[in-house]
């Protein structure tokens, strides 16, 4: 039986979260050409393969996830284009390859190093087949299933089944910044696939509960500096001299096809794990340089905007790759006791025997002094012992499904790669080196989940999530953390045992001078005059167009506003500190966007869109706010009309 108090709680938890169409580094829009649709004029444009030439440039193309209330959303990229100027079209994705853009909200993929053609190109489309999707909503009680005839395309209002299960996408960069490859350098396109903004869940009394796509995506020329970067494939060779090693890329899990050659920088201290055994720096490197050629690795680490060069903080090879020689999961451990793991929270398994990428709500699993252990990014020895309650894992061994049906690893002989773990809450207390947190989510599951029991170096130590104790490098001084404030804190959970403190920070996140997110929507056809006020220095929406909204969400850190409460409406200025502005005009029947860099540009096009008869269907936001003023320093905006 549905509980529909939870479901009404889940869909506000949804549109608190924001199906912002401008997350984090967009500079343009890729709007949804709906199923089986494609580029104007592709089938006349001539097509060019991604082949090594004289005349070639590397464009390094980037894949990641805004986040979105899914613990899983696996569909097929059948294809990735680029077209050039003169309607060339090139596909850097050669085969179609299994994505869960669940698994990429904290993470960006390099999908493609091809060589193409030098040249200006003005867009790129991308196409998703929906025929074999797994997608799970998550409700905040272990997971909702959609099933298939309920996955609906939002362009034609019916399922994303077989012969229409997909969809592609297509993005018009700005006609001032397109991507240009030139001969022996590199550019980047960084794509982000926003799950929030891309699918509307509909709870319902009666029916089934359903997800409409209406994929949305931002794109930019400036790699993300937020998330590491990962990119895997098989080795091909090493270079002790220079300090590097040499891949023919294989995004995700994908064992075939060509998507470039790449080549990733090392420092001395660099961590590998290979075959899972742990070294540091040259010995790494030189471990490496004894593998087969065609060994799988995955490296983790990050892009240098000036030089596009990629440098490594960890390596993973062999069997220590996820799905390589060994099954593997990858999720929240919710408990353990003894040698026994409850792990889950969206979990991805890898069957290799399968080769399929499955599922699963929940895993038991089990390791022992025979499993290898190893912390991504940090050099050192680790135990079974450093593996706890809350720590975010990927654990291989063998799968296997038991006589009630139940999923199990045996990770007994095989390996544990300890992730970086992101809490978040407000502060109940700051002291030099320690926090103490009103947890509110380990991985953006919610603490009811986890049993804490068996944290603590005795019974009475275990972590307890109303004063979860956070050991930091340091309480940073010139803006300490104060009691109230809201915090997010990425490290690794404290050895399994040995708490207190329950949790290790390497990073801080306070959320004092952090970005509102906003989105608002009007009833069907929209609202012909929403803004009171439409100028090149700001724009307004009375009180009164606040409250007309049909769907209204709001937040500040962790606080919800309601619409009501803004008895002085709301006011968006430019964020002048913005690094990467995006202001884009969304034409829904139309079905393009138009983008623009500045906030100046952005105004007078929409006053020349809205001619009295166009209905604004809704406008979402982020930047910084000013609660006293009511104003928004928006770096990112974007206005959607019924046009």
């Amino acid at each position: 039986m549905i509980d529909h108090k939870r479901l009404r709680d889940w869909r506000r938890r949804i549109v608190r979260r924001g199906r912002l169409a401008l997350v984090g580094f967009g500079a343009a829009m890729l709007a949804a050409c709906g199923a089986g649709g494609g580029m104007s004029g592709a089938g006349a444009a001539a097509t060019a393969s991604p082949t090594a030439c004289s005349s070639c440039g590397a464009a390094v193309v980037t894949l990641t996830d805004a986040p979105g209330d899914f613990l899983s959303y696996i569909v097929n990229v059948v294809s990735l284009q680029l077209t050039r100027a003169d309607g060339t079209i090139v596909q850097t994705l050669p085969v179609t390859t299994t994505v869960d853009f669940a698994q990429l909200v904290n993470l960006s993929e390099i999908v493609s190093a091809a060589q193409i053609p030098e040249g200006s190109y003005v867009s790129a489309s991308i196409t998703l087949d929906y025929s074999a999707a797994t997608i799970v909503v998550d409700n905040g009680g272990g997971g909702i299933a959609i099933a298939a005839n309920d996955i609906i395309d939002g362009q034609t209002m019916q399922p994303l089944v077989k012969p229409n299960s997909t969809m592609t996408l297509s993005l018009a960069l700005p006609s001032n910044a397109p991507l240009v490859v030139t001969p022996g350098t590199v550019a980047n396109l960084a794509l982000d696939f926003n799950l929030a903004a891309s699918n509307a869940i509909a709870p319902s009394a009666t029916n089934p509960i359903t997800v409409t796509v209406n994929p949305v995506l931002t794109g930019s020329l400036v790699p993300d500096q937020t998330k590491q970067i990962r990119v895997r494939g098989s080795l091909l060779g090493t270079d002790a001299a220079a300090g590097t090693y040499t891949v023919d890329v294989h995004p995700f899990d994908d064992e075939s096809g060509d998507s470039g050659q790449f080549t990733v920088a090392t420092t001395g201290s660099t961590s590998y794990t290979i075959n899972g055994t742990n070294y540091t720096g040259a010995a790494g490197l030189t471990q490496l340089a004894t593998l087969p050629i065609g060994t799988m690795t995955a490296a983790y680490g990050t892009l240098d905007r000036a030089t596009m060069s990629f440098t490594a903080s960890s390596v993973l090879a062999g069997s220590s790759v996820a799905g390589t020689g060994q099954d593997a999961v990858q999720g929240s451990v919710l408990a353990r006791s003894g040698d026994t793991l409850t792990i889950a929270n969206g979990d991805e398994v890898h069957a290799q025997a399968s080769e399929d990428m499955q599922y699963v709500r929940e895993v038991t699993a089990t390791i022992g002094s025979g499993t290898s252990v190893a912390a991504l990014g940090q050099s050192g020895t680790f135990t079974i012992q450093d593996i706890s309650v809350g720590q975010r894992i990927q654990l291989s061994g063998v799968l296997a499904t038991d006589s009630s049906g139940h999923t199990t690893l045996d990770a007994t002989a095989g390996g544990a790669m300890l992730l970086p773990t992101r809490l978040t809450g407000t502060v109940q207390q700051a002291a030099p080196g320690l926090v103490t947190l009103a947890l509110q989510s380990i991985d953006g599951q919610a603490v009811s989940a986890f049993d804490f029991a068996g944290t603590g170096a005795t019974g009475a130590q275990n972590a307890v999530a109303s004063a979860y104790t956070v050991a930091v490098p340091s309480t940073p001084s010139a803006n300490p953390l104060a009691a109230g404030e809201a915090v997010r804190f990425i490290g690794f959970v404290a050895p399994f045992e040995s708490a207190p403190p329950d949790f290790d920070a390497i990073t801080i996140v306070d959320y004092a001078n952090s970005n509102a997110e906003l989105e608002m929507h009007w009833p069907q056809p929209g609202e012909s005059a929403p803004f009171a006020t439409l100028t090149d220095a700001q724009i307004s929406i009375a009180p009164a167009m606040l409250i007309a909204t049909d769907e209204f969400a709001m937040n500040d850190a962790f606080q919800e506003i309601s619409a009501a409460s803004l008895s002085a409406g709301l006011n968006f200025v430019p964020d002048m500190t913005a690094i990467n502005p995006t202001f884009v005009i969304v034409h829904r029947v139309a079905d393009t966007a138009d983008t623009y860099a500045t906030f100046n540009d952005f105004v007078t096009a929409l006053t020349t869109d809205l001619n009295g008869s166009t209905g604004v269907a809704g406008v979402a936001a982020a930047g910084p706010y000013d609660a006293s003023t009511g104003t928004v320093s928006v770096g990112q905006m974007i206005v959607m009309l019924n046009d």
